[in-house]
This record gives C-alpha cells, sequence and structure tokens, in this order.
C-alpha cells in the first residue's frame, strides 16, 4: 500500500500508520457501509471503483471526498488498485491549479500508463512512465499538463495509423456520451516501434456534476495479443492439418451426438458437416450394421472406453465400403468426458486381401500338393542337410530318384554316401567343402547306384546357410535326374550337322576364339566366308584372320576385339574381307564373350554373315532416301516460295516498329536534359522487335536449310505455335483465322523438327488455301491418347471430294490448278517415318480435318525422308 503526502496531510497520519490502518477508518462511520459495499462490488466485476464519503480530517472536520480507483494487473503480477482522492466541497475555476498538480502527482507515482484529458476531449497530461514510452521531449507540454489548445483528436499521431479511425470513433463516441469506455490500438514508443495498448477512460465530475477531466489508465497487452493472434492461427494450422489427414475425422459430444467432421469426410462421403451432425451419420451406414454399430457406440459412451468397430459406410458414389471407426474421450482434469474424437479409415483393399490371404492359405495347401506332383512329374527332388545333426531331410520325390519308396525310413550322410557312384564321391563332398569357404552356389553332375544296381545321372545343386556368426548351419538344395537330358545330348551332337547345312545355306557361320590358349574354332561355313578352305587342317590362328580383313578395317577391328577383352563386352561389327582371288566381300560379325563363375573370360564366340548382297541393296535404298529427302527440301523452298509476300510482310512489321522505337529513343535523348528513362524503354522495344524479326528469319531459314534427318527431343506444340507465327499473314490475307486447342500434357517425343515442321506447314497452308476465297477459321488440336501423340489440322473451306479421298495422298496428284501433287505425298512419307500414320475426314459441316498420329516411345529406324 502507498499514500502520498496529501493523505497523510488529510488524515494527520503518516505512510506507516496509513499502511497499517483499515482505509475505512478514516470514513465517517455513517459512510462506510456504502464503500464497502461499493468496493466489493469493484473486486468481485473488475469495474472502475467511484463513490463520494466523508472523511475525518486531522483537526476532526469532515470533508467531503470523491474516491476513484482502477483495477490494474501489471503482466502476471498481483493485481493493483490505484486510489485518487478529489475534495469535492467547492470545487472551483481558481482551485483548479491546485487539483491538477493532486492529479498529476497522484498520476506519476502510479505504476501505470496514466493520463488525463480536458473535457473536450484535447489530450493534456500523460504521467512520466507514459511519456518515457512515447519518447516525449523532457520539456513537452504533455508532462506538465499544459493546456495548448489542442483539438479533441490531437493525440492521434502517437497512434499507428490503421487504428486512426477506431479510436476516434471510440473517442467521439466517449465524448458524446458523458460515459467510461474502453478501446484497443497501438501506440507508437520511442524507438518508433508499436505495441498493443487497451485504455480504459472515467470522467471526473464535481459534486454538481461538472465534468472537471477523463482520467484513463492505458495497459500493455501487446503480448496477450500476440499470444490470442498466434492461437488463432494455431487453430486455423490444426484446421488445415486435420483437413489433410487422409482419413475420415469426427468429433462429438460426451452423449455422442457428432459435432464435427474434417474436409475429407464431406469429400468422401457427400454429405455436409450439417447433414451428418447430431445422429446424422447414421444414415451413411449400411442398414445390415447400423444396429450392431450403434449398439457399439453406446457401450462406448456408456462405458467412457475408446470406441473401435469395422462397418460398411457409404460412398459419395452410393457404394458402401468397408471402414475402421476409432474414437477415444478427451477427459478434463475430473476425469470427465468432455468430448469424443474419432477417425474412421478406409479399409476395403484390406478387407478384400484378408479374403484373398484366406483364399491363398486355402490355395497355398492345394499348391503343395501341386508342387510335389511336379517334383514327381519333372524329377526334381528337394533336401536339406542339417550340418549339426548330420540328418537329412528328403522329399518323396527324392527318395524316387534314388530308387526308394518315399519315406521308407529317415536318411543321413553315410546313407548318402552309399548310393552316389564310388568314381565320383569324393568329387562330390570335396566340391560341398568348397562351397562352404567360397560361398560358391554349388552345381554338380554326378552318377548313383540304385538298389537295384541302375546307374543314374544327377544334377545336384546346393547353397549353405549360416548363423549370425557366418558359422554353416545347414545345406539345403535340388537333385534332378539327368539320365534322359544326358541321351539327349547326344541326340543334340548328331543335329550339329544339320546346322553346318543352314549355315552353308544362310552364309552365317560359326566361331569360337580363347584369348588365353589362343585356341580358335571356325565353323565349315565361316571358313568359307572368310576366305579359307573348310577343314583344311588345323584352324587358322587369329592373327590370320585379321590379315584377310581389309587394310582400312584392320585397326577398327583389333581395338573392338581388345575393348571385348579388357571389358568383357559383347560387339557387332562390319568390315570387309580380302579373298585370296582379290574379291572384297562385306561382312558383319556379332561377339560374345563367355564368362567362368569367377567372372573371368572363357572365350569369345560369335557368327559372321556375308552381307555383300544386301550392303549393295541399302545403299541403292539409300540413294532413293537422299533423293526423297531432296524432293522434300524443294518442297519446303517452294512452299516458302509461294509465301514471299507473306513472309516479307511479316519481317517488315517488326523491323519499321523497332526503326521507330529507334528515332524516339534518339528524340528522348536529344532532350535537355535527356529523358534516359523513356530512351531506355524505347532501346527495350528496339530490343524486342528486333528478336521478334530474327525469330521469323529463323524458322524461314531452318525450312529453307538442307542437312541429313536428324531426330531430337522436340515440344511438338512449340512446333504447331511456331509454324502459326510463320504463317499468320498468309492466314490474314485471306481473313482467316487461326486458333489451337493444344493439350498442355504432351511429352517431349524424338523426332527431326524440320521434318515435322514441313508435315504442319503442309497441311496448314492446304487448309488455308482450301478457305482463300471465303475466309473462315483454321484449327490445330493435340492430344495424348492410348500412348501416342495426336495432331489434327481442320478448315471450313470447300472440303475434299469423296470419290479422291483415296488419291490425294499419291505422289502428283493435285486437287490445285498450281499445286505440284507432292506436299501431301511428303507428309505420309514424314510421318510413316516416325511409326506414324497419316490420314484425312470430311467435316461434318464444311471442310476437312487431317490427322496423324505420332507414337511417344519410338525405335531407332531409318528416316525415309
Amino acid at each position: 500500500m502507498y499514500a502520498n503526502p496529501a493523505l497523510e496531510r488529510l488524515t494527520g497520519f503518516n505512510s506507516d500508520q496509513i499502511k497499517q490502518a483499515d482505509w475505512r477508518s478514516f470514513l465517517l462511520e455513517q459512510d462506510r457501509a456504502v464503500a464497502s459495499a461499493s468496493w466489493q462490488r469493484s473486486l468481485a466485476t473488475g469495474a472502475p471503483y467511484r463513490v463520494q464519503v466523508r472523511m475525518r480530517t486531522s483537526d476532526g472536520a469532515p470533508k467531503c471526498v470523491e474516491l476513484i480507483a482502477f483495477g490494474h494487473r501489471a503482466g502476471d503480477g498481483p493485481e493493483l488498485w490505484l486510489f485518487t482522492g478529489f475534495e469535492v466541497n467547492g470545487v472551483a475555476a481558481q482551485k483548479r491549479p491546485e487539483l491538477e498538480a493532486q492529479l498529476q502527482a497522484t498520476l506519476n507515482v502510479i505504476p501505470a500508463y496514466t493520463w488525463y484529458a480536458l473535457p473536450s476531449g484535447a489530450l493534456t497530461f500523460v504521467n512520466e512512465r507514459h511519456a518515457d514510452y512515447l519518447g516525449l521531449p523532457k520539456d513537452h507540454p504533455l508532462r506538465f499538463g499544459v493546456d495548448v489548445g489542442a483539438e479533441w483528436d490531437s493525440h492521434l499521431p502517437l497512434l499507428h495509423p490503421d487504428d486512426h479511425a477506431e479510436m476516434r470513433r471510440a473517442w467521439s463516441h466517449t465524448l458524446r456520451t458523458g460515459s467510461g469506455g474502453e478501446v484497443s490500438f497501438r501506440a507508437r514508443n520511442a524507438e518508433g516501434g508499436y505495441r498493443w495498448f487497451l485504455s480504459r477512460v472515467e470522467p471526473l465530475r464535481a459534486s454538481d456534476g461538472t465534468l472537471l477531466y477523463w482520467i484513463g489508465v492505458t495497459l500493455d497487452i501487446d503480448d496477450a495479443k500476440r499470444a490470442e493472434d498466434a492461437l488463432r492461427r494455431s487453430e486455423r494450422e490444426l484446421r488445415d492439418v486435420i483437413d489433410t489427414i487422409p482419413a475420415l475425422v469426427w468429433s462429438a459430444l460426451p452423449d455422442g451426438s457428432n459435432t464435427y467432421v474434417n474436409k475429407r469426410f464431406v469429400e468422401y462421403t457427400g454429405s455436409s458437416a450439417e447433414q451428418v451432425a447430431g445422429s446424422g451419420w447414421q444414415a451413411l451406414i449400411h442398414p445390415d450394421d447400423l444396429e450392431r454399430h450403434a449398439a457399439k457406440w453406446r457401450e462406448a459412451l456408456a462405458t467412457g472406453k475408446p470406441h473401435e468397430n469395422e462397418v460398411r459406410s457409404r460412398r459419395s458414389d452410393g457404394q458402401y465400403r468397408w471402414h475402421l471407426d476409432r474414437g477415444v474421450p478427451l477427459r478434463d482434469e475430473d476425469g470427465n468426458i468432455v468430448k469424443w474424437y474419432g477417425v474412421t479409415t478406409d479399409i476395403e483393399d484390406r478387407k478384400r486381401a484378408e479374403e484373398a490371404l484366406q483364399l491363398a492359405s486355402h490355395d497355398l495347401q492345394d499348391s503343395k500338393t501341386k508342387l510335389e506332383e511336379a517334383q514327381r512329374i519333372t524329377h526334381v527332388g528337394y533336401w536339406e542337410w542339417d550340418l549339426a545333426t548330420d540328418c537329412l531331410i528328403w522329399s518323396d520325390e527324392t527318395y524316387r530318384i534314388f530308387g526308394l519308396r518315399p519315406q521308407e525310413r529317415p536318411m543321413n550322410v553315410d546313407g548318402l554316401r552309399e548310393r552316389i557312384h564310388p568314381e565320383d564321391r569324393d568329387r562330390v563332398f570335396r566340391e560341398k567343402e568348397q562351397m562352404i569357404t567360397s560361398d560358391v552356389w554349388y552345381d554338380v553332375e554326378h552318377r548313383i547306384l540304385r538298389p537295384s544296381g541302375e546307374v543314374r545321372v544327377l544334377n545336384s545343386t546346393c547353397a549353405v546357410k549360416k548363423d549370425e556368426w557366418g558359422k554353416p548351419t545347414r545345406f539345403y538344395g535340388t537333385v534332378q535326374d539327368i539320365t534322359e537330358r544326358k541321351r539327349a545330348e547326344e541326340a543334340l551332337r548328331r543335329s550339329e550337322a544339320y546346322l553346318a547345312e543352314a549355315q552353308r545355306l544362310s552364309h552365317t557361320g560359326s566361331w569360337a576364339w580363347n584369348p588365353a590358349s589362343g585356341n580358335t574354332y571356325y565353323s565349315e561355313e565361316c571358313s568359307r566366308v572368310l576366305g579359307f578352305a573348310p577343314g583344311d587342317g588345323t584352324p587358322p590362328p587369329l592373327e590370320a584372320i585379321i590379315q584377310r580383313i581389309h587394310p582400312d578395317d584392320q585397326a577398327q577391328c583389333r581395338e573392338r576385339v581388345e575393348k571385348a577383352i579388357r571389358d568383357k563386352v559383347d560387339f557387332e561389327l562390319d568390315y570387309r574381307i580380302v579373298h585370296p582371288d582379290k574379291r572384297v566381300r562385306d561382312i558383319h560379325c556379332v561377339c560374345h564373350t563367355v564368362l567362368d563363375r569367377s567372372g573371368d573370360i572363357v572365350e569369345l564366340v560369335g557368327t559372321v554373315i556375308d552381307i555383300t548382297e544386301r550392303k549393295s541393296t541399302e545403299q541403292e535404298r539409300e540413294k532413293l532416301r537422299q533423293l526423297e529427302a531432296d524432293l522434300a527440301h524443294t518442297n519446303r523452298v517452294s512452299t516458302l516460295g509461294e509465301m514471299a509476300a507473306s513472309l516479307a510482310h511479316e519481317i517488315k512489321q517488326p523491323i519499321a516498329a523497332a526503326i521507330t522505337s529507334a528515332n524516339s529513343c534518339v528524340e528522348w535523348l536529344a532532350h535537355e536534359p535527356p529523358n534516359l528513362e523513356r530512351a531506355r524503354a524505347a532501346a527495350a522495344r528496339i530490343d524486342k522487335y528486333g528478336n521478334r524479326a530474327a525469330e521469323i528469319i529463323d524458322r524461314i531459314r531452318s525450312l529453307y536449310k538442307k542437312s541429313p534427318p536428324q531426330r531430337e527431343l522436340v515440344d511438338v506444340n512449340g512446333i504447331v505455335d511456331e509454324m502459326l507465327a510463320l504463317l499468320k499473314g498468309e492466314a490474314s490475307r485471306s481473313s482467316i483465322a487461326m486458333r489451337t486447342e493444344l493439350s498442355a500434357e504432351l511429352p517431349k517425343i524424338m523426332v527431326d523438327r524440320v521434318q515435322l515442321q514441313q508435315v504442319f506447314m503442309n497441311l496448314m497452308l492446304n487448309a488455308i488455301e482450301a478457305m482463300k476465297d471465303s475466309g473462315g477459321e483454321l484449327t490445330v488440336k493435340s492430344q495424348l491418347q492410348d500412348g501416342q501423340l495426336q495432331f489434327s489440322v481442320s478448315d471450313t473451306g470447300v472440303g475434299l471430294p469423296a470419290e479422291k479421298m483415296d488419291q490425294i495422298f499419291s505422289a502428283f496428284f493435285t486437287t490445285k490448278t498450281q499445286g505440284s501433287g507432292m506436299g501431301l505425298a511428303i507428309s505420309r512419307s514424314i510421318v510413316e517415318s516416325h511409326g506414324g500414320r497419316l490420314w484425312a475426314t470430311a467435316n461434318d459441316g464444311r471442310g476437312a480435318t487431317f490427322h496423324f498420329i505420332v507414337p511417344t516411345h519410338m525405335t531407332e529406324s531409318a528416316l525415309v525422308v
């Protein structure tokens, strides 16, 4: 408790005596009840305290005093009530200075931001704490309560500009009604920053009701305000997070009434939050599941235990799907349920998987039976060898392979050793020991002796299983009776004679070479292809073969062979052979590297094919392709020649605009002082128009350019845009509007850009030609359909004669008086060379449409044009 000197003088007690006394003891006994009741109401409601009472003075004479108090909490500290007492007996104008001095002294000792204003509303005084926050100079009038004739809203510059309107409204309402009020706002501090405040104001009146001052207390609420904003943001973010959860989220009251569903719930069910509120969610449950599900939910509500149930619920398309509905209660500090929160998850796929698993379990047993039958049919048996016990586990077929009845007696390693042919026994077990140390898959052929004395040949495979320390614990593998296969191999050797004859007829020879030993093998046909006499003693060494290769090809052949050995890779190679009679033959060689289990080269094997006649045919075909390419280039040049006037206009337009901008730039630079901003703008336009002219010239140049076909990844929609820009002038001269419907999802494809430009140019120029007398609309469309890009060029012109629809793609056929008849033929050839197709259809109304498709993935093939 704090008491200022004025209170000490009034009561005749010092500050310590006042602190120890009950403040009500200073009042006349008749006024204590009223003052105490009013004080209790203020404590309970937080409303400002205001009452007029009579106080006993030091000389015993009572004085009438008006007590005013405001509640204030500084941060997390205790609540403080700030009392101010004013003598109201005969307050007159001449006593105002004394009242102001008393008021200022009181407000300055209050640990809060306090102020007072004149009845007009003009801010006149702020206490020292307040002035220091605002950064007011030490001699500022507001520090001393000097009336400078300020306006009622003169304090607004101290506030944030965005809060002026609300402060003006609230303050004018207070002044107009003469009653207290409060308003929140942001006030600027000495450093120029802003903080949020809540200001409360009450009128100070004389005993006759005359308004003397407006007394205010301003509370710093910036931290609370920011916390409120953060809480609102957090709530919004939480709502957003819940809406993005890939599940159906809901909440309900303690009685089970639904109060909330997330966005996904609404989208999934097609029902609004209002429709599923309360018990409305029951309409979504499958009729056969509703009673069971509702009973489970009522049980959870009654017991307070978490709820979980599988139920079929209706989706927005009307389909019922299985869901797992889970709910948990949220309890308060006393353990009372305040809300239920739940998640409903679509488990339709899981339910189907469980059904499939049950079916699979049944099928597994069936498969086991079938596997045993398959082992019997293929003569493949399974076995395991437990190294700790030396016990063997054999499948039924393994017993049969060894000539025993299935499971007639337990088997061990000693029994197995007796069954292996004596000449193979040591080798079999030695290789198994090596497998343990090398971790190489065991695969060996050996013979066995059946109890009847019959010898059978087996192929045995084996792998080893080790424990966590790397110690072998078990062998497991298969045995297959390959006796019949071995007999078949003998028959296979007989068939090699037939193979040799087939090689002779097809001019295909086979060869093998062991780089380590230098040993070579050549089939008879291989010797003939390479110019050697078949079966003439020892096969010639590799160097003798290389010497038969044309001198210009020898280096390349050596390099490819060395690379195959070094990198252990296969290769294919074309080269020429010079026979002893000086005849030159073209050879195609295919080589394969054979590796052993360690990855080392065992030998190179391959084939050689005499392709002399095929080479000759391909050369003739290449000449034909070159002629077709030249014809396509001539067609492009001819077409561009016909468009010369239109192209000249397209080029001239941006150049003229660039010249105009250049003149403007010069004029702006000639000003005094030069207008650099406008000169720069003019220079930018020159650059823009220059680039536009360059783009047009580049497009024309790409079509004039004669170069070999070259495929690259191309955005075909970009080619369409280029052709539209190039043909814009040609279309405008014939009053033809051009529009596109291009799919934005098209992938880039590997094509020849210039050739595809030529296809679009031919089709679009044909469309323009068909509408040149009547005008119309040209439409280019693109879409991705069934893994292919589909394009169409439509016009509203004269259309195509139905009787000639099959002839329009023939070379030299034309429906135009001056046409060459090659445009559509070349276009079809180009499209087909890219693995596509080009065709035409008549429109329902006027005009025709040309369609073509190109696959998104094409194999490497020769270009036709």
